[in-house]
């Protein structure tokens, strides 16, 4: 039982595991964030036009069945503006990303021999030539 709980604490340390958790409850609070932003300045807006204050209000009534299509409508609206605003945060860090990597300083010119390396190189090539 105590290695279980040590790999699980281990598991549980690790930072993808953390970053994870913040993700989770970061996309909570956006999504209370896009919610209000639908419901309380987009939906008065598109309510005009369609003579109503929230899509939640469409129904439409099949056989004494209630068929609230206007939810549907709400949740689809909902994932495209979540999408869009993931989209161009994704974008943002990868050209973040993208100008860290060509603003690396280039990698140092090798290095130049030192007088050994040129002596042995020397007798070396004088040793090919002999052999010809």
């Amino acid at each position: 039982m105590k290695k279980f709980l040590q790999e699980f604490k281990e598991f549980a340390m690790r930072g993808n595991v953390m970053d994870l958790a913040v993700g989770v409850i970061v996309g909570g609070a956006f999504s209370a964030i896009t919610t209000s932003l639908i419901n309380d300045i987009l939906m008065p807006f598109i309510g005009i036009f369609v003579n109503t204050a929230s899509f939640a209000d469409l129904y439409l009534y099949v056989n004494g069945a209630e068929i609230a299509y206007g939810n549907f409508i709400q949740a689809v609206l909902n994932f495209i503006i979540m999408a869009f605003v993931v989209f161009c945060m994704v974008k943002a860090i990868n050209r973040l990303t993208r100008k860290k990597e060509t603003e690396a300083p280039p990698p140092p010119p090798p290095a130049e021999p030192s007088n050994e390396e040129k002596l042995l190189t020397e007798i070396r090539d004088l040793l090919k030539a002999q052999q010809k």
